[in-house]
């Protein structure tokens, strides 16, 4: 209950003559949800899902990437995290896209039904706000809402965005005509 009131108080707290990054987060959240997923289609999303989870394991266990931010500035360590996790997700979306992987998941030219496009569109990009916000650092982390930082940031958030997608893929499956 708490995080509805909370939601609903951020929404009705923005003021749109001097937006903020919570506001630019949740125009992304809605926007990339409803457009770019219905744009990409079911099987898609779930080839950018796979290709997030392979990026992230990928910047976490990286150990140059740990080596190399302790020498640096807290921002600069932020745009290097985001910057390799974003290209290493885009390579590897790139390559899973025209690999097996996407003829395994699906019919070969099939949306699937929209109310799932929907939901793996939601988590798709709720995932995506998550770990890219994990990458911020601690001392900057108070720019945004103690709100966006419960949806996306906290330890729950995280484990609760990197959970949900494992579990839709799971219990939709991948078969279109039953529903």
């Amino acid at each position: 209950m708490f995080q509805i009131q909370s939601f609903v108080q951020m929404f009705t707290g923005i003021n749109w003559l001097q937006p903020s990054w919570d506001l630019f987060i949740l125009l992304f959240f809605v926007i990339a949800s409803l457009i770019y997923g219905i744009s990409l289609g079911r099987d898609r999303i779930i080839v950018i899902l796979v290709s997030i989870y392979m990026a992230l394991a990928i910047v976490n266990y990286i150990p140059f990437i740990n080596a190399f931010t302790a020498r640096i500035s807290i921002n600069d360590a932020f745009a290097l995290r985001v910057s390799v996790f974003l290209g290493v997700f885009i390579l590897l979306f790139f390559f899973l896209s025209h690999s097996a992987l996407l003829r395994t998941l699906g019919h070969a030219a099939a949306q699937g039904p929209l109310w799932q496009v929907m939901i793996f569109s939601f988590l798709h990009v709720g995932l995506l706000i998550s770990v890219t916000l994990s990458f911020f650092p601690n001392d900057l982390a108070g720019v945004l809402s103690s709100t966006t930082q419960a949806f996306f940031v906290s330890d729950i958030a995280k484990a609760v965005w990197v959970s949900m997608p494992l579990l839709a893929m799971v219990m939709l499956g991948r078969n279109y005509d039953s529903y």
